[in-house]
């Protein structure tokens, strides 16, 4: 499948000013991890993440476009001052040639109040990335995310090692990147539930797109709390199962507010249930503030391998938090 895209890897420009920090910061790093993207056959990744003071942004490529993400200072909502917009477009044409069509821009206030799902556009611009080979719809336009959440890239590769033979679940499962990489891989059975129709049909399309048949990789839209008891009840197990949650969710398609914080015990409480015996569940959050109690679990080895899962091109290292939680040998129902 790999021969059918180009990667698309822009060489750096000689002969550009070197006076400016922020682009010198932008050509380090790209200069790294280039050099890693063409072994690894990816083409999406983090260019820069805040390294200069005075530009408090996050640069994302993929496959030639640029995703330029704002930290407002006042983590309010105002957008970005245009000349940091007109700045940042011309460093990124002077280092890498990028056009000003090429990049988009988010704004990432802190008070911004937008549901999980939210959808910003109708331009329908898909393209195609890749990602240690495998193939993934991404739109910059159209949705507050991208369809890819490249922090997670390293947790996906370290899924899919363990997962030839292997029946997966994919709790949460957004655009089901996490099952896609373990179909690839090899897993025999795999089933994703995410409670959006968009996303779910997204994933569907990821899987069509690297040529996988839906047969024994089924995408459900249900209610992930509700879909757990479903399952506990029909006597199901797994050898893999990922909880990637929200930190909050306010979709209307749920009954009731979603906090990680204080879902969290029965989400992981149920998904042990759900296990084979050795199997394992992969537990993931961005939230800063959360915090995993241990004893509630005392029949269960829980082990945090986050510093395990930050990406070579991700400069904050709480960018997410991840655990593994030990089946069947370590828990008792």
């Amino acid at each position: 499948m790999n021969d059918e895209i180009q990667l698309d890897l822009p060489p750096i420009l000689d002969g550009e000013d070197k006076s400016s920090p922020f682009a010198n910061s932008i050509r380090k790093n790209y200069r790294h991890i280039r050099k890693w993207a063409k072994r690894t056959f990816t083409n999406a990744f983090r260019l820069y993440d805040r390294e200069v003071h005075h530009y408090p942004l996050a640069i994302d490529f993929y496959a030639g476009r640029y995703c330029v993400h704002y930290f407002s200072p006042t983590r309010e909502t105002d957008d970005p001052p245009l000349e940091l917009i007109e700045e940042t477009a011309r460093v990124l044409n002077a280092v890498l040639g990028a056009s000003p069509q090429a990049i988009f821009w988010r704004t990432r206030a802190k008070n911004k109040a937008t549901r999980q799902y939210e959808k910003l556009g109708k331009f329908e611009d898909f393209f195609t990335v890749l990602e240690y080979g495998v193939k993934f719809k991404v739109n910059l336009l159209d949705y507050l995310d991208t369809g890819l959440f490249l922090d997670h890239r390293e947790m996906r590769h370290m899924i899919a090692s363990q997962s030839q033979g292997k029946r997966l679940l994919n709790l949460f499962a957004y655009t089901c990147s996490f099952s896609v990489h373990a179909a690839i891989a090899g897993a025999t059975f795999t089933k994703s539930v995410d409670m959006s129709n968009t996303y779910t049909e997204w994933g569907r399309q990821n899987f069509e797109l690297n040529k996988i048949s839906l047969k024994n990789h089924p995408v459900v839209r249900a209610d992930c709390l509700k879909f757990l008891d479903d399952e506990i009840r029909s006597k199901e197990t797994y050898d893999i199962i990922i909880i990637d949650p929200p930190t909050i969710s306010r979709s209307k398609k749920m009954e009731q507010l979603f906090d990680i914080q204080l879902d969290y015990i029965s989400l992981l409480s149920k998904g042990v249930k759900l296990l084979s015996k050795g199997g394992l569940i992969f537990f993931s959050t961005n939230s800063r503030k959360f915090t995993l109690d241990k004893t509630l679990f005392p029949h269960c080895r829980v082990i945090e391998i986050s510093a395990k899962t930050i990406p070579i091109d991700f400069r904050d290292a709480k960018i997410h938090r991840v655990w593994k939680i030990e089946g069947h040998e370590y828990c008792i129902s």
